[in-house]
């Protein structure tokens, strides 16, 4: 057999160029690759999906409470939205504020160890990585000594005459500072991330084009870093808008999130599995909605 049968088959392709295809088994190898993560989607997100779907749409038994039958009952949309309506506001208003001040405090420390840190961006990196190695129920608890009314935060606000309840654990302001804390690094590793791949030449040439420090930032830094921004923004503010364990142990017993109402109607409420299985459909899609809406505001072409 000559040498020239292994060679792969070629086509001129359009001004002439040579064209080299594949040869068919390199392509069933590849659908071959892709096949277990395909089976794992399949199985453990699709199919739940569409179970979830199923149950969404059943009714309840009216003298049996906690079962209920195969039907096509749209009405628990409706209650979703119309019984748990602020819950939803309050979720999206808890995740965009912990979104805005993760990102405030994000930006700078993704900066310093992107640029200034030097030999020292290694323990600043293990530094946001270790919350990571305690269980977020942990970090949530220690959180709620933090903010206890026994706790130095408590006791400095009072003497400062900044919190006018008194108290500042089973408030909003804790749940929106548990929050903030406990998906940080979310908003911080894409942004570094972004901003350590930037060519800090590019940046100094704002300087030498004789712009300040504000519009060097504004015009040539924070563009650079935009698909972390976003990437980070996203990160942050999905989980935090189905958080419920933050509302539980740090907020009021009143007001809680969509996440809480959804575990309750899940775990408590007898018969609550399609009012649960609707609000979390209604959650998904909302926050779909969203997040389209916000890429195609502000997305790149790295995301877009």
């Amino acid at each position: 057999m000559s040498a020239a049968a292994h060679i792969p088959s070629s086509t001129k392709g359009e001004g002439g160029a040579q064209e080299v295809r594949a040869p068919a088994g390199s392509r069933w190898m590849a659908y071959l690759l892709l096949l277990p993560g395909l089976l794992w989607l399949g199985v453990f997100f699709v199919l739940p999906l569409v179970q979830l779907g199923a149950v969404s749409l059943q009714s309840r038994w009216p003298d049996f409470p906690g079962y209920y039958y195969p039907d096509l009952n749209w009405h628990n949309y409706v209650q979703a939205l119309t019984d748990y309506g602020p819950h939803f506001a309050r979720s999206f208003v808890y995740a965009g504020l912990a979104t805005l001040f993760a990102f405030v405090l994000a930006y700078p420390l993704a900066y310093a160890m992107a640029f200034k840190a030097g030999r020292w961006r290694g323990i600043m990196m293990i530094c946001i990585i270790a919350p990571f190695f305690t269980s977020f129920i942990l970090r949530t608890f220690a959180w709620a000594q933090i903010l206890s009314d026994e706790g130095w935060v408590a006791d400095v606000l009072n003497a400062l005459h900044l919190l006018p309840g008194g108290q500042i654990i089973n408030t909003p302001i804790a749940v929106v500072a548990g929050l903030t804390y406990n998906f940080l690094p979310f908003m911080v590793l894409p942004i570094y991330a972004s901003l350590e791949r930037a060519d800090p030449r590019v940046i100094e040439a704002g300087g030498d084009l004789y712009a300040n420090g504000l519009t060097t930032f504004r015009t040539v830094t924070l563009p650079m870093s935009m698909p972390g921004v976003l990437a980070g923004t996203l990160l942050t503010f999905i989980p935090a808008a189905g958080d419920f364990v933050n509302m539980e142990l740090l907020g009021p017993q009143r007001g809680k999130m969509v996440g809480n109402v959804i575990n309750d109607q899940f775990l408590a409420i007898p018969g609550g599995y399609p009012i649960a299985a609707a609000l979390s459909f209604t959650l998904m899609a909302a926050i779909l909605v969203m997040v389209f809406l916000y890429v195609r505001r502000f997305g790149t072409e790295e995301l877009v």
